[in-house]
């Protein structure tokens, strides 16, 4: 069983295993080993959020990369699809982002893409493992000096300014953007600035521990009250490292995941871009997506929770929109990543060509009520091992035959048990959800 990757990289509290420094350094330099033993040139590009331990994970990250033989190249602060972008234009062997996405900032992390732009495989994350655990690696060269190479950022930037075709109209112009104190902090607001918008930042000052810190997508109210009082007419929060893009329309209401992959959908079947009648989305998604998308005849195709899992359904079935609930969504002609900034420019892009606000667009798609809830478990024991809650699953699955829908899963990156309950009653919904969390509590909890 593996004991560094979790379903997306390492994660864990920066300072201690598996992020402490001396297993970093031995990261970087087993990936070093593992490029060259695939015939690949040792030259790596690293990116991170503004977390305040991100510096000294760089470091240890080029320390045991050169150590290695190898060769890192500094991205500085800049979104995790801005590595995977940069990875594959400038024909890096593999990219590194550090960073912890949503997680508060005492949380850090690494993932890591291969030349292609594409997380690494299972099997190169179990090499990597087998490297590092078997290793007893001794830190003893000089720091390096990381400086980003500035022209990185520009690349990405271009990019991402082609993504709109249509330049901002007197009647849509105004967008307040929540940074979550994140890596879009100054990449963003410049970008729409550089097109034409009117742009108004929110919590686009990075101290290195206010990242995700009541703000960003994971908090949008804050957003949604600043959207109505400049009269703005869209609002859009990102995570820490930018690849989650969550909404607040000219009313001020709250639009997720499911909204974008709805909009999406019917402008992209419109214009013929569309390379299947498939769209993929998780177990998070709400039905309502589906009945929507059936309308259009189109087809919702459910994964597991996890934009690796997503993108790995896309390729296998030869299609190009896809996406999370949570605000991850992938347009894959032209990034195979979450890029909540390029997901800004592409709903944009819908609005300008129709001339129609996004609280109009996304009309068509009626929710069903859902209820999520997290409890905090003491560790990750299969659910199946307590007759008591799965007794408890039964009862609920079988009151909601035909009618909602139940998922309770571990999320991959934090110690907790995530309970999402659908169905077309509110209130019996919410003593569903408060039956399963409780029963989990019981027996899971701290």
């Amino acid at each position: 069983m593996k004991k560094l990757f979790g379903t997306d990289g390492i994660r864990a509290i920066a300072g201690n295993y598996p992020l402490d420094y001396k297993t970093i350094f031995a990261l970087g330099k087993a990936l070093v080993e593992l490029l060259e033993k695939e015939g690949l040139a040792p030259r790596v590009l690293i990116g991170r959020d503004t977390r305040e331990s991100g510096p000294w994970i760089e470091e240890a990250l080029s320390l045991g990369t050169q150590a290695g033989g190898g060769e890192a190249t500094s991205a500085g602060v800049i979104p995790t699809s801005a590595v995977s972008f940069l990875t594959r234009k400038h024909l890096f062997s593999s990219g590194i982002v550090i960073s912890a996405s949503h997680n508060p900032y005492r949380d850090n992390g690494i993932k890591i893409f291969s030349s292609e732009g594409l997380k690494i495989s299972d099997e190169w994350e179990a090499r990597l493992e087998k490297a590092i655990l078997s290793g007893q690696e001794k830190v003893r060269q000089k720091k390096p000096q990381v400086v980003p190479v500035v022209a990185l950022a520009e690349d990405y930037e271009n990019f991402l300014k082609t993504q709109l075709g249509h330049p901002p109209s007197s009647k849509m112009h105004k967008l307040v953007v929540d940074c979550s104190n994140g890596a879009s902090s100054e990449i963003a607001p410049k970008v729409f600035a550089d097109l034409g918008f009117e742009v108004i930042a929110i919590h686009n000052s990075p101290n290195g521990k206010n990242i995700n810190h009541k703000c960003g997508s994971l908090h949008p109210e804050g957003l949604a009250q600043k959207v109505i009082e400049a009269k703005a007419d869209l609002g859009v929060a990102y995570d820490g490292d930018a690849d989650r893009a969550i909404w607040a329309d000219h009313k001020g209401r709250i639009l997720n995941g499911d909204h974008t992959l709805f909009v999406q959908s019917r402008f992209m079947k419109e214009k013929g871009s569309l390379k299947s009648n498939k769209i993929v989305a998780t177990t998070m998604s709400n039905v309502g997506l589906e009945k929507a998308l059936r309308e259009m005849e189109l087809e919702l195709v459910r994964t597991r929770v996890g934009d690796k899992y997503v993108l790995k359904k896309m390729m296998e079935l030869e299609t190009n929109l896809g996406g999370e609930q949570s605000g991850h969504t992938i347009f894959l002609d032209d990034c195979p990543t979450g890029d909540g900034i390029l997901t800004s420019l592409k709903m944009l892009e819908v609005m300008l060509a129709s001339g129609t606000p996004l609280a109009e667009l996304v009309e068509g798609l009626k929710e069903f009520p859902q209820i999520l809830h997290n409890v905090r478990v003491r560790e990750k024991v299969e659910f199946g091992r307590f007759p008591e809650i799965l007794q408890v699953m039964e009862e609920v699955k079988a009151q909601l035959a035909g009618t909602g829908r139940l998922d309770v899963r571990y999320s991959g990156t934090e110690p907790l048990a995530r309970v999402m309950v659908e169905g077309e009653e509110k209130a019996q919904i919410e003593e569903l959800a408060r039956r399963i969390t409780d029963v989990i509590a019981k027996y899971l909890g701290e």
